[in-house]
């Protein structure tokens, strides 16, 4: 069975993640990090990300606040999806969800967990809350590479 196609393994996915996020933690203000605050108008999303960024890699990333479950989940997973990466895997993991999430043509394997957030397109009020996390790491390697 193609379980990327199982409704309620992908709800599973979501809910574990939206339970027990991982990297649920801010770094201490002694740490070097890079940071961004982003909060919705419509909903009660309200998070910060950080990430530490070292020679072009993304060292580790965290996540901390008050989200609904898409926000807190898909964040989570994020978080786990991009830490060691390179920067260019990265903007080209967050580019794969963003089509993903935009119900365009995206290559899955690459997507891992984040699958779980593939048929979120179909409902728009969704769609800021599955990217609000993956919209912070962009800005933030965006800054970072300035």
């Amino acid at each position: 069975m193609d379980y990327t196609k199982d409704p309620v393994f992908l709800r599973q996915i979501i809910m574990d993640h939206y339970q027990h996020p991982r990297n649920k933690r801010l770094y201490d203000e002694h740490d070097h990090y890079h940071e961004r605050h982003m909060n919705a108008d419509s909903c009660i999303d309200d998070i910060k990300v950080q990430a530490k960024i070292k020679d072009g890699v993304i060292d580790s990333v965290v996540f901390d606040g008050v989200a609904c479950v898409i926000s807190t989940a898909s964040t989570s997973i994020m978080t786990e999806l991009l830490k060691g990466k390179t920067l260019t895997e990265a903007k080209e993991l967050i580019a794969t969800y963003n089509k993903m999430i935009n119900l365009e043509p995206f290559e899955e394997e690459s997507m891992q967990e984040a699958i779980a957030f593939s048929n979120v397109g179909k409902q728009a009020n969704r769609i800021g809350c599955a990217t609000i996390g993956w919209r912070a790491i962009s800005e933030i390697i965006s800054e970072s590479e300035n």
